[in-house]
């Protein structure tokens, strides 16, 4: 059995995925692989891109992770210890923002604190400093109702990292939003792992993004989810626009994107 050292970098724990597969039993009896012995290893204090066309398992893998849902075969070990059930280290952001529309954003932020039992007014100053860090100071005491969506998936993030997760696991955090609020958003979170500096897992159906945020990418097959390419990203941070015009930057998509062309994800122009 494989073991895990304690965090040895920044604040982030690892990961360990161990011939993972998932099977789900459909209503007509029948059974659907989604993904198939799946293994990988997260360094702690990594920022890890997981890129693949949909229906491929990548979001069975991250709710496996975040123990959400059971493995069917093999196992997950987070800062070497098994996972069963919800990780108290591990911190979510799904695609939507999930916010309760009757509480103000503050009392959104602050629900996990709530959920844990803790003391709500020894985090307060941390909801208040994440909000300002976001772009969202003064906007507290608003209503979801009140604000944009790309706000609101701010105030989800905030949400996330007011518990001080040692693993952020995001689930295509971006993808309903427009262009331009989407291309701030991914400079907001690499500035905020910045800071934070712990392990983050990130779910997306961009190449680019990937490319651009992570340390390292792994790409996946079709359903049944594979792991096909594990490749680390060897881009000088903080990365900007002129990250993507760079030869190397050019090279990972290209690479990346020829993986999708052979196996008929993309079409070859």
């Amino acid at each position: 059995m494989t073991s895990y050292p304690a965090s040895t970098r920044g604040h982030g724990v690892g990961v360990v995925i161990e011939n993972t597969s998932k099977v789900y039993e459909l209503r007509d009896g029948s059974d659907l692989l989604a993904l198939d012995r799946v293994d990988s290893r997260i360094e702690p204090g990594e920022f890890v891109a997981i890129v693949g066309p949909s229906g491929c398992g990548k979001s069975t893998l991250l709710s496996l992770v975040a123990g959400l849902l059971p493995p069917t075969t093999g196992r997950i070990l987070i800062d070497g210890e098994e996972v069963k059930r919800p990780h108290p280290k591990v911190g979510v952001v799904f695609q939507t923002d999930l916010l309760l529309y009757w509480r103000t954003i503050l009392d959104n932020i602050l629900l996990p604190i709530e959920i844990k039992g803790r003391r709500r007014h020894k985090y307060a100053a941390r909801a208040d400093e994440l909000l300002d860090q976001v772009g969202l100071k003064g906007f507290g005491g608003k209503y979801p109702s009140e604000l944009s969506g790309g706000m609101r998936q701010r105030a989800a993030i905030c949400r996330a990292l007011v518990q001080e997760p040692e693993l952020l696991l995001m689930d295509e955090p971006f993808g309903a939003l427009d262009a331009l609020t989407r291309e701030q958003m991914i400079s907001d979170l690499q500035t905020m792992w910045l800071a934070v500096n712990n392990t983050l897992v990130f779910i997306t159906h961009s190449i680019e993004e990937a490319v651009f945020l992570a340390d390292r990418v792994l790409v996946m097959s079709p359903r049944p989810g594979r792991i096909d390419l594990d490749r680390r990203i060897e881009i000088e941070r903080p990365r900007n626009w002129k990250s993507r015009i760079e030869p190397k930057f050019i090279g990972y998509t290209t690479e990346i994107r020829a993986i999708f062309e052979a196996e008929g994800v993309l079409s070859k122009q």
